[in-house]
C-alpha cells in the first residue's frame, strides 16, 4: 500500500482542532442567529482558544523546547512544523474575530447598548469618567515600574494588563505594568448621562496611565495578557509516599506559573519593547499576537443581562421534558426493574436520573451506591443524594477523578465532603483517567440481589445537562451489573478490569472490541453483505481505528460519521475512504453523546458511551460504552442518528478537500436539535 497516499487520508490533530473552533467563530456570525447568542459564540471561540493554547500549544511547546524530534504519528509533522501551521491559523482566526466582533458591536448599539471610548464620548462625559477613575479605581491600581531595583512582575494566565512605555530626559526607556482584572470594581463602568453606554475598565485605565505614571512620559501604550503552558501530567510527577489531594492541591499551584506561550495585545508597541517583552517572557515574536477587540470578551455576558428582556435577541426558551418512557407518579426504580430506560438530554430532563438516586438513598433493600464523578454541578443534586444514602447506612464508593483538568479543585472539594459523610473515596488510578459516567446500585431482597446499572455519555451535572446533547441508559440487566461491578472493584484495588462479558471498558476491552466489530463489517462486504458503521462522537484521533476504517472502506463498507470537533480523518479520497461520509454539526446545544452502531438492521450491535475515538480515551482512561438491548431503545437511537444525519442547518460536510462546508439546505431545511426538542414536546403531550 502506497504510504504517501495513505497519509492524504489523515489531518493533522491541532489544525482539525481550530477548524472546529472556526466553526464556532461562524456560528458568531450567523445572522440567523438571535445576536445575544452571537455574543456567546464569540466568546466560546474565545475561552476555547485559550484552553487550546494553554493545553494542546503548550504540549507541543514543551516537545520543541526539549528538541524531541518527535513526529506526528498521522500527518509526521514535526513539534516546530505544528506550532508554525497553528501560529499561522490562529492569526488568520484572530482577524476575522476581531471583523465578527466589530459587526456584533454594532449590532448591539442598534439595541442601544454601547461599548465607548475616549474618542466617541463628549467633554463633559470624559470628566465624569475622569472622576470616576481619580475616585473608585486609582487608588486600587498596583503599579510597577520596571528596572534594576524592581524586576518584570509575574503576569497571571489570562489576566489583563495595561503596559505602558516609560520615557524620561535622561533614562533608557522603561516600561510600566499595571494589573487591571481587580474584583473590586466592575469590568463594564457605565457611562454617566449616556443611558446604555459603558466604557471596558482596563480601557480606562490605559487612558489614564499619564496621570498615573506622571513623573514619566507615556511614549506607548497598550492592553496586553499572556496565556501559559496549563499541560502538567501528574501521574508523571507523582510521589506515592505523598497524600495525592495535597499533591494535586499543589500541582494546580505550579500550574498558574508555567511558562507563557501566547501574548496578545491591543494595540502595537515599538518593535525594541515588543522584542524586550518577549525576552523576558522568553517568548519569539511569531507568538505575539496583536487584536483589535477586547483581549477577555467574557463582558459580554453583561451585555446580554443588559438586554435580558428582549427576548427576540436570545432563543426561544426550551425547557427539557419529563421523558415519554416514564411514567408520573411512580418511583424510577421500581419503573427501571420493569425495563430499560434511555433519557436524551438537553430534549429530556435529568430530573428521572437525581429522583432514582434519591429513593436508592431511602429504600431500605438498596445496599450500596458505586458512581465515578468526573465533572460536577456547583450545587450537585447528586453529591446530596449521594450524602444522603451513606448518612442512613448505605456503602457509597465514589470515585472522583482528581485529575479532570480544570475541574481540579472543585473535585477536591467535593472529595472531602462526601469523605466527611461516610462515603468511601477513591482518587482515580495511576496513569489513568476515570472518564466513565459509571453507576452501580445494588438492592438485596428475599428473591436475592440485583443490579440497576446507569451509563451515560455525558457529566452528572445538572447544568451542563441543560446545554449539551447527551444519553442516559439505565438497566437491570444482570450481567451488565455483574459487569460493573467488575468494574468497581477493580477501581477499588487501583486497577483496571481486564475483561467483560457486555460492556466495552477502556483500556483494555474498547479499542480492540471496536476493532473487532469493524473487521467484522469488513467480512460482510468481502462476502458482498450488507455492511455499515455508523459513529457518533466529539473526537476522531485513534490511528488503529482510522486505519481500520480506511480499510473497511477500501472493502465497501458504508461507514457514516457525525464528528462534531477534531476529526483527523479525510474522507473521499478515491481508493482509500471514498465510502466514508463525515459531518460536523455546530449548533446551540454542545454536541457530546457517543453513540457507536456495528451493522445493518435489527442485527446490528449499538452502543452508547463516554468515549471519543481518541487515543487518550481508549488507551489512557477507563470509559464505559453499554450495549443497547431493548428494542424500542434501539429504534429510538437509530432514529435520533438518522434525524442528525439529515441535518441541513447546523451540519458541515467534511469535503475530501479538508474543508467544512454547510450541507445544502434544499426546499426543507432541518435543524436536527429543534426537531428532536419538537419531538421531547410532542411525545410528553402524547403522554399527558
Amino acid at each position: 500500500m502506497n504510504e504517501g497516499t495513505i497519509q492524504n487520508c489523515f489531518i493533522n490533530r491541532e489544525l482539525s482542532w481550530l477548524k472546529f473552533n472556526e466553526r464556532v467563530l461562524e456560528e458568531a456570525a450567523d445572522e440567523s442567529i438571535p445576536l445575544c447568542e452571537r455574543l456567546s459564540f464569540l466568546s466560546i471561540f474565545q475561552s476555547n482558544l485559550d484552553e487550546f493554547f494553554m493545553v494542546r500549544v503548550g504540549s507541543i511547546h514543551d516537545m520543541q523546547l526539549l528538541k524531541k524530534q518527535v513526529r506526528e504519528n498521522k500527518t509526521n509533522m514535526t513539534a516546530k512544523a505544528q506550532i508554525d501551521a497553528i501560529l499561522a491559523q490562529t492569526r488568520e482566526l484572530t482577524a476575522r474575530k476581531d471583523w465578527v466582533y466589530e459587526q456584533l458591536m454594532a449590532q448591539v448599539e442598534a439595541e442601544g447598548i454601547r461599548i465607548v471610548d475616549f474618542h466617541s464620548i463628549s467633554d463633559v462625559e470624559s470628566g465624569h469618567m475622569k472622576r470616576y477613575f481619580e475616585q473608585e479605581i486609582q487608588p486600587l491600581l498596583s503599579t510597577i515600574v520596571v528596572g534594576k531595583k524592581q524586576p518584570f512582575p509575574f503576569l497571571q494566565n489570562k489576566g489583563i494588563y495595561a503596559a505602558a512605555v516609560l520615557e524620561t530626559k535622561n533614562e533608557k526607556a522603561k516600561i510600566g505594568i499595571i494589573p487591571c482584572g481587580s474584583r473590586v470594581f466592575e469590568r463594564l463602568i457605565p457611562v454617566p448621562t449616556r443611558p446604555g453606554s459603558f466604557m471596558l475598565a482596563e480601557e480606562l485605565i490605559l487612558h489614564y496611565l499619564p496621570s498615573v505614571f506622571s513623573k514619566y512620559k507615556v511614549a506607548e501604550k497598550s492592553i496586553i495578557r499572556v496565556t501559559r503552558n496549563a499541560d502538567i501530567d501528574a501521574d508523571r510527577m507523582y510521589d506515592e509516599d505523598s497524600n495525592y489531594r495535597e499533591y494535586m492541591e499543589e500541582l494546580i499551584k505550579q500550574r498558574r506559573r508555567l511558562c507563557p506561550i501566547r501574548l496578545e495585545m491591543t494595540r502595537s508597541l515599538d518593535n525594541t519593547i515588543t522584542d524586550r517583552l518577549c525576552q523576558i517572557l522568553e517568548l519569539d515574536p511569531a507568538q505575539v499576537f496583536l487584536s483589535r477587540s477586547p483581549l477577555d470578551l467574557s463582558f459580554v455576558s453583561g451585555i446580554q443581562d443588559e438586554l435580558h428582556s428582549r427576548s427576540e435577541l436570545f432563543y426561544p426558551k426550551r425547557t427539557p421534558q419529563l421523558p415519554a418512557a416514564i411514567e408520573p407518579g411512580r418511583r424510577i426504580l421500581d419503573q427501571a426493574l420493569e425495563r430499560d430506560l434511555l433519557l436524551s438530554y438537553p430534549y429530556e430532563s435529568m430530573k428521572p436520573f437525581l429522583t432514582m438516586l434519591h429513593e436508592a438513598a431511602v429504600d431500605p433493600k438498596v445496599v450500596s451506591i458505586k458512581m465515578t464523578l468526573y465533572r460536577l454541578a456547583k450545587d450537585s443534586k447528586v453529591v446530596e443524594a449521594l450524602v444522603e444514602a451513606a448518612e442512613n447506612g448505605k456503602q457509597v464508593d465514589v470515585l472522583v477523578e482528581l485529575k479532570a483538568r480544570f475541574d481540579e479543585e472543585n473535585n477536591i472539594a467535593w472529595s472531602r465532603l462526601l469523605e466527611d459523610a461516610g462515603c468511601h473515596v477513591i482518587y482515580g488510578l495511576d496513569g489513568y483517567k476515570v472518564h466513565s459516567k459509571l453507576c452501580l446500585i445494588t438492592r438485596k431482597d428475599e428473591t436475592g440481589i440485583e443490579y440497576i446499572t446507569q451509563v451515560g455519555t455525558g457529566n452528572y451535572n445538572e447544568k451542563t445537562s441543560r446545554l449539551y446533547t447527551d444519553l442516559s441508559l439505565i438497566t437491570r440487566n444482570k450481567e451488565i451489573g455483574l459487569d460493573a461491578l467488575e468494574i468497581f472493584k477493580s477501581l477499588s484495588m487501583g486497577e483496571t478490569v481486564e475483561e467483560t462479558k457486555c460492556l466495552l471498558v477502556a483500556p483494555n476491552c474498547l479499542q480492540n472490541r471496536v476493532l473487532a466489530f469493524i473487521n467484522r463489517e469488513i467480512e460482510k462486504a468481502e462476502k458482498g453483505e450488507d455492511a455499515y458503521i455508523g459513529i457518533k462522537i466529539n473526537s476522531l484521533t485513534d490511528k488503529k481505528i482510522m486505519d481500520k476504517l480506511i480499510e473497511a472502506s477500501q472493502a465497501g463498507v458504508k461507514i457514516e460519521m457525525i464528528v462534531r470537533g477534531i476529526c483527523c480523518l479525510q474522507p473521499g479520497i478515491e481508493g482509500f475512504t471514498e465510502n466514508i461520509h463525515v459531518i460536523s454539526i455546530v449548533g446551540r446545544y454542545l454536541e457530546h453523546s457517543r453513540i457507536y452502531i456495528f451493522g445493518a438492521g435489527e442485527q446490528a450491535d449499538m452502543y452508547i458511551s463516554s468515549a471519543d475515538f481518541m487515543t487518550r480515551n481508549t488507551e489512557r482512561r477507563v470509559e464505559v460504552a453499554i450495549p443497547l438491548y431493548d428494542r424500542e431503545i434501539r429504534m429510538r437511537v437509530q432514529e435520533l442518528f438518522g434525524i442528525m444525519l439529515s441535518d441541513n442547518v447546523k451540519a458541515r460536510e467534511l469535503c475530501p478537500d479538508g474543508i467544512y462546508r454547510r450541507a445544502a439546505a434544499g426546499d426543507t431545511p432541518l435543524n436536527s436539535q429543534e426537531v428532536l426538542f419538537d419531538m421531547a414536546y410532542e411525545a410528553h403531550r402524547n403522554e399527558g
